[in-house]
């Protein structure tokens, strides 16, 4: 029979769940013990005991934070709050709670804060709640200077340690956020319904960040998911090339050695295979808003570097232009690598904008020579011609010289053959594939690499 928790526990387990958590049924009865064991008093302690049996490491905690906020909240509903919100006055004890590093106070000035500052709409009460809105009527980020002139009439830090006393106030303000959003997301929550908020108002993992929307703190986190991905991925393609080397069933000479067994074939004699490392060419759109999903697309080949007998990467937006020398073994800069390939690269001709067709064309005629029987050809781009010639011609040219040809496209699939987008005509030649997001590239990449 089910009760009260244990369908909160199941509704928490399955919110993890659609945001790419793997949690499977032995680990959700874990958390169950853990929560029996542990009880609902300690909230701190039940999100530990409860992060110790879910999670599988440290990278899934910005998802299970706030949602663990969402089922596990630190009160309900919204206090009584007759009077005007002081704005003031609740800066000054904010200051003072920072100075004082008290997160209880600043759960506490949070729920406040939110309270008074965060609801909009004409209803009695609120029609929601903003943390946006929240922050940027009590800017704590303009705290800091005060906080810093407490700490150090307090303590009598030294000058120089003013630097390292910055980091640590700022690191309390930005707990100060994390908890004004987490109240307008529970008070959000207490109105719409748990389930829908954390859907849709917790931010994914960065593996499930679309590439063309990320900002610049989720390209940051992708940059440090490279290494990881490629170790998982080369270890993935050492299996499959394993398997593969054993080769397939030799018939006739499992049939022939079977006659010592009267006809039984007890020892199949397989065919061995000598596979050779293949070859791997990527044609790269470097433009616009595409040019994160390539970047990052060429680091993680880059740490595969090893996986192949010979890498060449081309990267365009008009012109196209051999870049493989940034991408050198060991010396390619994951912070620099898109601004070293647009400066150094001749990329453009007469105008900016990306032209696939002009681009293509120039890869065929120039560099032909980088496709052949053994290599397999990555085409990175949006497909996005600006009302150009897409230039067909030049695409059958790469799929007749080449092993395979793949095109991996990170706009959403209803979005290919909408405004100038030419994906379906490419779609027709190659083998066409939506990849949006880490988790996805690294499926593709797992699957479509030859061995």
């Amino acid at each position: 029979m089910t009760t009260p928790v244990t369908d909160r526990l199941a509704s928490f387990v399955a919110a993890l769940r659609a945001h790419g958590v793997r949690i499977g049924t032995g680990e959700t009865v874990d958390a169950g013990r853990a929560m029996a064991e542990l009880g609902l008093a300690d909230r701190e302690l039940l999100r530990e005991g409860l992060a110790a049996t879910l999670l599988h490491g440290t990278a899934q905690r910005p998802v299970f934070d706030p949602v663990f906020d969402l089922y596990f909240p630190r009160g309900v509903g919204v206090p009584d709050a007759d009077a005007e919100p002081d704005r003031d006055g609740l800066r000054d004890r904010l200051a003072n709670a920072l100075a004082a590093n008290d997160e209880a106070l600043l759960a506490r000035l949070a729920i406040e804060a939110v309270d008074g500052f965060g609801g909009y709409g004409s209803t009695p009460g609120s029609d929601g709640w903003s943390s946006y809105q929240t922050l940027d009527r009590l800017r704590p980020q303009t705290l800091l200077a005060r906080v810093r002139s407490d700490l150090r009439a307090r303590d009598g830090s030294p000058d120089f340690a003013d630097r390292l006393l910055d980091d640590e106030i700022r690191a309390r303000i930005e707990t100060f956020r994390r908890l004004v959003a987490s109240e307008a997301r529970r008070r959000v929550a207490e109105r719409r319904g748990r389930d829908e908020i954390a859907r849709r108002a917790v931010a994914p993992t960065a593996d499930r960040v679309d590439f063309l929307f990320a900002g610049k703190a989720q390209v940051a986190e992708l940059r440090r998911t490279v290494q990881p991905l490629a170790r998982k991925l080369a270890t993935r393609l050492a299996a499959r090339r394993r398997r593969a080397s054993r080769g397939s069933i030799d018939l006739r000479r499992t049939l022939r050695g079977s006659m010592s067994t009267g006809g039984v074939p007890m020892r199949p004699v397989l065919r061995r295979r000598r596979p050779a490392r293949p070859e791997l060419v990527l044609l790269c759109d470097v433009s616009g808003s595409v040019s994160g999903f390539s970047d990052f697309t060429m680091l993680l080949v880059q740490a595969l570097h090893d996986q192949f007998s010979k890498v060449r990467v081309f990267a365009f937006v008009n012109r196209v232009d051999e870049v493989t020398r940034l991408l050198e073994h060991g010396a390619a800069d994951a912070e620099g690598l898109g601004a070293r390939i647009r400066s150094e690269a001749t990329l453009t001709g007469y105008h900016g904008s990306s032209d696939y067709g002009v681009a293509l064309g120039e890869f065929a005629e120039r560099h032909g020579e980088a496709v052949g029987p053994r290599t397999t050809v990555f085409v990175l781009g949006d497909a996005r011609t600006n009302f150009g010639d897409p230039n067909l011609a030049a695409v059958r040219q790469l799929t007749e010289r080449a092993r395979h040809v793949y095109w991996l496209n990170p706009e959403a699939r209803p979005q290919w053959g909408t405004g100038d987008s030419a994906a379906p005509e490419y779609a027709e030649l190659v083998e066409m594939h939506e990849c949006r997001n880490v988790r996805q590239l690294g499926n593709l990449v797992g699957r479509l690499l030859p061995i």
